[in-house]
This record gives structure tokens, sequence and C-alpha cells, in this order.
């Protein structure tokens, strides 16, 4: 028997597929969401919610308080696209080159905001929900900025959630896991400064590219012999950027890493060992190393009560068979994670669609299934309903 929620939701679909759409045609880059920010803070404005806005520059958001309840709830969306040239040939495809919701922001937001509608005009609840709507999930974190900005002082949450769609697992199949759920995220640059010379007489020059090449290699060994086996831990070479001539040895060479760990202490072990190594490694050649390392999203943990709440409503709303109670731990990031490390809460995921036609996200064929919309609408309504009762 499908919930009454599902059944609402279908009622005003078209309404926020249109939404979805919209934003899908006219995606905005991280912090520079001002178009997006303004169309959804008007209809949050006339469904009655309290709308504050320059959150995070074009973050927002947007409060419904009903009867006496004092329980305080969070639900984020994004709202920020990529810097990817768009080939999904969808009749509503991004109109600004180079730029597309290639990872479902624009659904996400429409699920909340056909939510957000259901809750203003039919919501059975007692407490305050906040629709926290942010910036710059992609670059340069927008969760982070809208906390400086003081969001949980300005706008105490006694928890938060989120959801994002996952292209792979059949559409609307809800995902749950507790503790470690996604991997922290960090940027690392080695800069290698030898000595140039003649390609014919490698003697006389100290070469970065040797060094560099050594470096790559001696790097798997961190996940190989250092990291304990039944941890999980990625370390990604995605550039080596060195010289131009094939007879010319370069002065420097450059690498550039992306770390991720889904445990905090295997974290700090990577930089330790990174460091270590690639200073070793460079005396060993001869030439001088600079290690940048930029700690980014931290490890996204989901604190056990809340997941156990979300896990519930998900079987309320869809069925048992149609949730995966503990599913597997991702090394993808998400910046959610340091919203989760100010408050409890959970991160969940949605799925956009299995088989081939299910294309991954930061993909320049993705689009969100809009489907969604129903199934994600319902579940935050129910989720709010559930959480704010007397």
């Amino acid at each position: 028997m499908t919930h009454p929620l599902i059944e609402a939701m279908r009622e005003q679909a078209s309404r926020f597929i249109a939404l979805r759409r919209d934003l899908h045609r006219h995606p905005e880059l991280g912090l520079a969401e001002t178009r997006t920010s303004d169309v959804i803070a008007g209809l949050l404005t006339d469904f009655g919610y309290h709308v504050t806005r320059g959150i995070a520059q074009t973050g927002l958001v947007a409060t419904l308080k009903r009867g006496n309840g004092h329980k305080r709830l969070g639900l984020r969306a994004d709202l920020d696209a990529l810097p990817i040239h768009e080939a999904s040939g969808v009749p509503w495809q991004s109109m600004h080159d180079g730029v597309m919701h290639a990872c479902g922001h624009d659904g996400h937001t429409a699920m909340l905001m056909a939510a957000a509608h259901y809750l203003a005009n039919e919501g059975n609840f007692s407490g305050t929900v906040h629709l926290i709507f942010q910036p710059a999930e992609e670059h340069p974190g927008g969760a982070r900025i809208m906390i400086d900005d003081g969001l949980f002082e300005r706008f105490p949450c006694d928890v938060v959630f989120a959801m994002h769609n996952m292209p792979g697992i059949p559409q609307g199949h809800l995902v749950f896991r507790e503790g470690p759920a996604m991997a922290s995220s960090d940027d690392v640059t080695i800069i290698l400064t030898g000595r140039g010379g003649h390609g014919a007489m490698p003697h006389r020059a100290s070469d970065p590219i040797v060094a560099a090449a050594s470096i790559v290699m001696a790097l798997q060994t961190v996940i190989s012999r250092n990291v304990d086996p039944q941890q999980t831990a990625v370390i990604t070479i995605g550039a080596l950027n060195a010289g131009k001539a094939n007879n010319v040895i370069p002065d420097s060479a450059q690498l550039e890493l992306s770390v991720r760990a889904l445990d905090r202490n295997v974290r700090d072990l990577l930089e330790t060992r990174i460091c270590a190594l690639v200073d070793a490694q460079a005396e060993s050649f001869g030439v001088h190393a600079e290690v940048r390392y930029k700690r980014d999203y931290p490890v996204l943990v989901n604190s056990v009560d809340e997941t156990a709440f979300a896990r519930n409503v998900g079987i309320e709303l869809l069925g048992a068979q149609h949730i995966t109670p503990q599913g597997p731990a991702l090394t993808g990031s998400e910046d959610f994670a340091v919203m989760l490390e100010h408050r409890p809460g959970s991160y969940l995921l949605i799925g956009n669609g299995a088989g081939d036609s299910s294309c991954m996200v930061h993909n320049p064929g993705y689009d969100f299934n809009d489907d969604n919309v129903v199934v994600g609408g319902a579940y935050w309504a129910l989720l709010a309903e559930r959480y704010l009762t007397d």
C-alpha cells in the first residue's frame, strides 16, 4: 500500500519538477548561486517561511515554527553546480557553457522545496524546522562558511539531516549507514626543485622527474604497508607536470594528490607518512621537496541514534524492501561532514536509477531523476512530522 504522503507529493510533483528543470537550465557555481537563491527565497516566502539570506554569501535558511514543541530540526540541500560542459541532450539542458548541474543539487533543492510546500500547507508537527539551502558544496565548502557565519547560533538545530542522489541504485531506494559513511578529502601539492640541464649530460643535473617518478611509486606503499588492511584509504596522483622538451632536464616537477580516508586516525597517518616519504625520496635524489598539504572535508560520520531514526522513517514511508539499512561506506567526500561535526544527524542516499542508462554524477551526460522529487519530498516531510512531535 502506498503511503499517503507519496500520493500527496504526486499531486504537486509537476510544479517542483518544473522548478528542478528551471534550476538545471540556469546552473551557478559555488558562492555565485544568485539567481538560484532568488528563486527559492521568493517561493519560500510565498509559502509562509521566514527567510534569512546572505549566509555564506548566497546561502539561506527558511524557518517555520508551529505549535509549542521545543525541538529544532535542520534539513539541508545544496545549491551549486559544477564547471562541466553538459552533454546530456535533455530539453532542459544548461544554458551556460561550461557549467552544469552534474551532481543533482538542482534535484536536492527541488525535493526539499516540495517538502517545504507540504509542511507549510498540510504539515502536522509541533516545533521548529530550519531548511538550510547551502551554497558551494563542491567548492570551496559552503558548510564551513555557513557555520563560520553563525549558522547554528542563529538557527539552533538539535539534529541535522541531508540526502544525496546516487546513480547505480534503483530509483527511490534509500540507503542508510551509521558511523563513517564518506571519506575525508585532502589536497596535496608536491613541488620538487632540482637543477636543470642538458638531456645528454644528466650527471651534471639533479633530475626532478626521476625523483617524481620514484615518489609516485613509493606513495603506493603508504596504503599497502602503513595503513591497516582492514581500513580504507586512497592516495591518487592525479597530475605530474614537468618539462617541455625531450632533451632538457627541467628545474622542477609538480605532483597533485587526492588523499582520502574513512577514519580520522588514518587520515593523520596518511599526512605523516606522505610528508616523511616525499622528503626522504627527494633527498635521496638530490632535489628539494616542498609539500603543501591542505586538509579539506573531514570524514562524514553519521550518529547512531539519528541514523536509526532516519532509517525507521524510510521503512515507514517505503517499506523495508525499498531501503538498505546499513550500506557500504563511500570514498567520495561531502562537506555536510562539517555540519555533522557540530550537530548529531545523518546523511542518506536516494537511488537515481540502476542499469546502463544511469549516468554517474560529475559526468557531462548526467541528469537527476525527476521521480525522486516525489520520494525525496515525501521522505523529508515525514521525517519532519515524526521528529517534531509534542
